[in-house]
C-alpha cells in the first residue's frame, strides 16, 4: 500500500491482528507456495503460439436457436448504441471517460498515467501501491474484459463481424501481454473469476462467428490461458478476514470456466470444489434473510448476480447446483426486491464499486433492476417485486437456464424489516403520494474481522421522498490513491448520526480495515398503520472517558407525513456534532435551528417542486456546509471516482446525559416549480442540466 515504510508496517501490524491463527497459517502456506511457483512464471508466450494438443473438445454450451429473437428492441439499441461508442474507443470507466478503448494499454491507469511493470512477477506486485500501479480499480476494471462481452453481444444480434474481429483482436492481445503469473492482473482472484464468466460468455455469444474455434480451440495460448486461470483460483483463494464477496466471485469464476471449459483433467474436480464453496460461502456471506452479510448494499446485488451466473452455467453443463444454492440465492433476490424505494433504487450503505458479475446490457446507473430481470428469469418474481423490464442478459440466461427451481418459504409480502441485519425500513405507500422511505441502520458494523467495505455509519438513517435522496448516505467515492477522501466518506460524521469527542463511531485502521467495531442492538421496531417506528443503540462510544451509548429513535406518521428523530446520549459530557445530509438535487436555507429544503420531485406531469422542513435541535449550534476540502464536508458521491457538492448540516454542542436531541423533517408537499433563488445559501436547480450536475452562480459544481 502507499505510504511511508513506517506506515506500511503499521498496517501489516493491524491486519495481522484481526487475523485468526488458522487464517496466518493459510497465509504462511500461500506465501511458500507463492515463493515455489517463481519458476512458474511465463514471461515468453512465442513458444506457445500454434494449435493445442489434440483432444480440446468443441465448446457445446450455446445458447438455443431463436434466443436472440427474444431480447426486447429496447434492450437491443441500446446495447447496439454503446457497442457503437465503443467500438470508436469510447467508454467511461468509474467516472473516467477514456477515449483509447480501440487498443487499450492493459497496464496503464489513465488518472495517474502510471504503468505497472507488465514483466514483473506477479506476487511481487505491490496492487495496494499507487507508486507502482496507479489507481488499480481503473488499471483491473478493463481487463475483467467486460467491454468485449458488450461488443460479443452486439455480434450476437446484429452478425456484423466487426464486432466479432475487435473481439479476438483485443482477446489475442491480453493473452499475448498477460501470461501466467506476469504483472498486476494475475494478483486478485476476484479478478480471475470475474474475467472468466467473461471468456465463457465471449466464446457462447461467438458460437456461430466462423473464426471462433481459431479464438479459442483451435489455439494454444487461448487454452493455456484459461486453464491457468483455474490453476491459479484452485491453488490461492480467500480465506478468514477477507472471505467476503472476493470467494464468492473466485468460486463462481472457477465453477462457471469448469462448466463450459471442461477440457482438462482437473476439470471435474474443479467443478466439485468450486460448486461446493460457493455454497458454503454464499452461506457464510449472507444472513438467512438474504440481506449480504457485508452490509454493503451494491455487494449484495454483486454476490446474487455471480451466483445466479455460475448456477446457470452448471445447470447447462448438466450438473445442477444444489438446493441450498438456490435458496440463498433466492432470498439474496427477494431481500433485495424488499430494500430498494418506490424507483427501484437500492441502498447506499457501505462501499460501492459498481462491480458487475457480467455486462451483456448498455451499463446504467443503477443495475439492481437487471438484477431482478435475471432473478425473475431463474426463479421466479413474486407479486410484490418492483417491475423490472428484461434485458439482454435476463433474456439470455435465462434462454441458457435449464428450468426454473421450485423455491419453498419465500415471503408472501413484502418485508419491511431484516432483524438480523439490523435494517428496518419505515416507508409510507406510494398509492398515497410520493413515498417516504427511511433505512434505518441498527445492524452489525461489516462483515468479519476487518468489516473491509463498511463506513462508521452506527444507527444512521437514509431518507428519501418519492426516490429523491432528502437526507443521504454519502456512497462512496474512492477506495485506493486517496486516503483523506477515502477516510472521509467512511466517516461517521459523514453519515446522518451522531459523533461524540471527534471519533468514529468504529476506529479505522485502514482503506479496507477496521480494528474496533461498533456493536448496534435494535431495542425496538413497531407498526401501527398510521405510524411505524424504530429504537436502536450502540456502543461505538464505549472507549471514551467517561464512557457514552447513542440511542436513536425514529418514528413515521404516514397520515400527517413526517418523520422524528430523537438522539440521546447516556453516559458523561463530551463534544457533540449531528450531521444532516441532503441528496444532491436538494436546496438547503438555514435559519436558526429551522432549513427549508426544497428540491426537483419527479412526477407524472413533469418536476415539480418538492419542499419539507427540518426541524432541528435548539440546544446545538447550526451551520450549513457545501463543498468543502478544509476540512472535507459536504459530497456526496455519485459514484466511484465522481464526487459532488451537497448541502450539509451540522449541529454542534456537548452531550449531557438524559437531554434528549429532537429532529422533524415535514414533507410540505409539492407544487409547481418555481425559479429557485440563488443566494449564498441556495442551490438553483436547472432542469436541462445533466443528472448530478447543478449549478451556483455561473460554475458548475460538479467534481
Amino acid at each position: 500500500m502507499s505510504g511511508s515504510p513506517v506506515s506500511r508496517l503499521g498496517w501489516y501490524a493491524r491486519r495481522i491482528a484481526r487475523m485468526s491463527p488458522a487464517e496466518m497459517a493459510w497465509r504462511a502456506r500461500d506465501q511458500a507456495v507463492q515463493a515455489a511457483w517463481t519458476r512458474r512464471q511465463v514471461r515468453d508466450v512465442q513458444a506457445l503460439a500454434g494449435p493445442p494438443s489434440p483432444g480440446v473438445p468443441r465448446f457445446s454450451s450455446v445458447l438455443p436457436a431463436g434466443a436472440a429473437a427474444q431480447v426486447p428492441g429496447q434492450a437491443r439499441a441500446a446495447l447496439l448504441d454503446a457497442a457503437g461508442r465503443l467500438m470508436k474507443g469510447e467508454w467511461e470507466v468509474l467516472g473516467v471517460t477514456r477515449t483509447d478503448l480501440v487498443q487499450p494499454d492493459w497496464f496503464t491507469d489513465p488518472v495517474t498515467g502510471r504503468r505497472s511493470d507488465p514483466g514483473r512477477y506477479s506476487f511481487r506486485v505491490d496492487h495496494r501501491s499507487q507508486e507502482q500501479t496507479g489507481n488499480i480499480k481503473q488499471v483491473w476494471e478493463i481487463s475483467r474484459l467486460q467491454h468485449l462481452t458488450l461488443l460479443a453481444t452486439a455480434w450476437y444480434l446484429t452478425r456484423e463481424d466487426d464486432y466479432a474481429e475487435r473481439v479476438a483482436s483485443q482477446l489475442r492481445s491480453w493473452f499475448r501481454e498477460n501470461p501466467f503469473l506476469s504483472g498486476v492482473h494475475w494478483t486478485s482472484g476476484i479478478e480471475l473469476g470475474i474475467r472468466l464468466i467473461s471468456l465463457a460468455w465471449i466464446r457462447r455469444l461467438l458460437d456461430d462467428w466462423p473464426g471462433v474455434t481459431g479464438l479459442f480451440e483451435d489455439d494454444r495460448l487461448a487454452v493455456r490461458q484459461i486453464r491457468w486461470h483455474q490453476q491459479y483460483l484452485a491453488t490461492f483463494r480467500s480465506r478468514g478476514s477477507s472471505s467476503n464477496n472476493h470467494v464468492i466471485a473466485e468460486a463462481a469464476g472457477q465453477l462457471a470456466a469448469s462448466c463450459a471449459f471442461g477440457w482438462f483433467p482437473e476439470s471435474e474436480r474443479w467443478r466439485r470444489t468450486a460448486a461446493a464453496l460457493l455454497e458454503r460461502e454464499l452461506v457464510h456471506n449472507t444472513f438467512p434473510s438474504g440481506v449480504g452479510r457485508e452490509l454493503a448494499a451494491d455487494y449484495q446485488a454483486f454476490v446474487a448476480e455471480l451466483g445466479f451466473l455460475a448456477a446457470v452455467e452448471a445447470g447447462a453443463s448438466g450438473h445442477p447446483v444444489g438446493a441450498v444454492t438456490w435458496e440463498r440465492l433466492t432470498a439474496l433476490a427477494d431481500s433485495a426486491a424488499a430494500l430498494v424505494d418506490e424507483r427501484s433504487q437500492p441502498p447506499r450503505q457501505g462501499d460501492s464499486d459498481e462491480g458487475r458479475g457480467l455486462l451483456l446490457d448498455a451499463p446504467v446507473p443503477n443495475r439492481w433492476p437487471a438484477v431482478f430481470a435475471l432473478g425473475e428469469a431463474l426463479v421466479g418474481r413474486l407479486d410484490w417485486w418492483p417491475p423490472s423490464p428484461a434485458g439482454v442478459e435476463s433474456t439470455l440466461a435465462g434462454a441458457l437456464a435449464s428450468g426454473t427451481p421450485d423455491i419453498p418459504g419465500r415471503p408472501a409480502r413484502r418485508p419491511d424489516r431484516f432483524a438480523d441485519a439490523g435494517i428496518t425500513l419505515l416507508r409510507s405507500d406510494p398509492a398515497e403520494g410520493p413515498e417516504i422511505w427511511c433505512r434505518c441502520d441498527g445492524g452489525p458494523h461489516g462483515f468479519l474481522s476487518i468489516a473491509a467495505h463498511a463506513h462508521a455509519d452506527a444507527l444512521s438513517v437514509e431518507v428519501r421522498y418519492g426516490g429523491v435522496d432528502i437526507l443521504a448516505d454519502p456512497g462512496t467515492y474512492c477506495y485506493h490513491g486517496d486516503p483523506p477522501w477515502r477516510s472521509y466518506f467512511r466517516s461517521t460524521i459523514a453519515h446522518n448520526t451522531v459523533e461524540l469527542a471527534g471519533h468514529n463511531s468504529s476506529t479505522e485502521g485502514g482503506p479496507f480495515l477496521w480494528v474496533r467495531h461498533a456493536r448496534a442492538t435494535e431495542i425496538e421496531a413497531a407498526d401501527g398503520g398510521e405510524t411505524a417506528s424504530w429504537t436502536a443503540e450502540h456502543d461505538g462510544y464505549a472507549s471514551l472517558d467517561p464512557a457514552a451509548t447513542h440511542r436513536r429513535s425514529v418514528r413515521l406518521d404516514r397520515v400527517k407525513r413526517y418523520l422524528e428523530i430523537e438522539d440521546e446520549i447516556r453516559g458523561g459530557h463530551h463534544d457533540l456534532r449531528l450531521a444532516f445530509h441532503c441528496g444532491p438535487e436538494v436546496e438547503a436555507e438555514l435559519d436558526g435551528s429551522l432549513a427549508v429544503l426544497r428540491w426537483p420531485q419527479p412526477g407524472p406531469h413533469g418536476p415539480a417542486a418538492g419542499r419539507g422542513r427540518l426541524e432541528l435541535p435548539a440546544q446545538l449550534r447550526w451551520s450549513l456546509h457545501r463543498g468543502e476540502t478544509d476540512p472535507i464536508l459536504g459530497w456526496y458521491a455519485v459514484g466511484l471516482g465522481r464526487r459532488v457538492p451537497a448541502f450539509t448540516l451540522v449541529g454542534r454542542g456537548h452531550s449531557r446525559p438524559g437531554e434528549l436531541l429532537r429532529t422533524r423533517l415535514m414533507f410540505t408537499g409539492e407544487t409547481a416549480l418555481p425559479t429557485l433563488d440563488t443566494s449564498v445559501h441556495a442551490l438553483s436547480w436547472d432542469p436541462s442540466a445533466p443528472p448530478g450536475e447543478h449549478t451556483h452562480g455561473n460554475r458548475a459544481e460538479t467534481t
